[in-house]
């Protein structure tokens, strides 16, 4: 068995806890997941499964997409609902519709994010949420991130009260933390905020409804049909360009050879290129060799035979 499983992921687990499930479930080891979701967080995580382990790091590269709540009025410990309380301080003013566009807006385009101290980040070796839990505070590594688009999901033209909710959707590279957002939201409109909800409704090219409950998978595992539901290899891959090649050429794909750099692929190779069988196969991944700018050498061998 080999491919993508669109798991719909529940709340309360870890991305960690899914792979272990799914390994039960199908009775495979070769199982991954593609970058870490909150336990509070559902939706999209494609799980790789036997030769689509080695693609992971593409699927985690893609861009997201998230339906999330900000709630101004106070700020926890982890960002989101399930930590304890930091500060809080009451609305004592009306926010308009067009205060908060105006915030989503500015956050648009390139933006550094400090990781929240309870996250899966390394830092001299420990994850940041095991400092976190020892109630130390370290230093963290600043990132890049980039917000395609933010749009706010509520028709209020002013809200009000002790606090305020509202809806938004987020799309944004890999490594960007959403709750972090919702308090960068909050510091914009002069209050303490959290991200009381999350849901990610895409993954690159893979949405929402393509996903399966662990109830649906174990129902096409008791009716032998699970591996119609994987999307394949070549799916994930969908975002780089492609080359196709002869039988001959895969003998020494297959193998690892060096290839000179077509001509068609000259302008291209400022980022990995899949290489595409007689089957439509991606039997590798290859990228332009670093010293020697007029041969490609494979990154991923897919397969070993054919």
């Amino acid at each position: 068995m080999e491919g993508i499983l669109l798991l719909n992921k529940p709340k309360g687990m870890t991305s960690h806890d899914c792979v272990f499930k799914v390994r039960k479930l199908i009775k495979m080891k070769k199982v991954g997941h593609t970058g870490t979701l909150d336990p509070d967080v559902t939706g999209v995580l494609p799980i790789c499964i036997g030769r689509a382990t080695k693609i992971v790091e593409y699927i985690t590269a893609t861009e997201k997409t998230y339906e999330g709540e900000v709630t101004i009025g106070f700020s926890t410990t982890t960002e989101d609902a399930s930590g304890e309380i930091v500060s809080k301080k009451n609305i004592d003013r009306v926010i308009n519709r067009s205060e908060i566009e105006k915030v989503l807006q500015s956050m648009c385009g390139e933006l550094v994010q400090t990781p929240p101290m309870f996250s899966a980040v390394k830092v001299n070796g420990k994850r940041l949420y095991e400092y976190a839990r020892q109630g130390i505070e370290v230093e963290r590594p600043s990132r890049t991130i980039f917000i395609k688009e933010f749009v706010l999901l509520d028709e209020r033209e002013t809200f009000e009260g002790n606090q305020v909710s509202f809806k938004f959707r987020v799309t944004c590279s890999k490594g960007t933390y959403v709750r972090t957002l919702a308090v960068m939201i909050g510091e914009a409109l002069g209050y303490p905020s959290h991200m009381s909800s999350l849901i990610r409704t895409a993954s690159g090219k893979y949405t929402l409804d393509q996903c399966l409950t662990f109830e649906e998978i174990e129902e096409k595992i008791k009716g032998s049909n699970i591996e119609e539901s994987l999307q394949s290899i070549e799916s994930a891959l969908f975002h780089l360009p492609k080359f196709a090649i002869n039988d001959t050429l895969a003998v020494k794909v297959l193998n690892g050879a060096v290839l000179e750099i077509p001509t068609e692929l000259k302008d291209v190779l400022d980022e990995p290129i899949c290489i595409i069988d007689q089957n439509d196969k991606c039997i590798a991944i290859y990228a332009q060799h670093q010293s020697k700018p007029h041969l490609m050498k494979p990154i991923k061998v897919l397969v070993t035979t054919q």
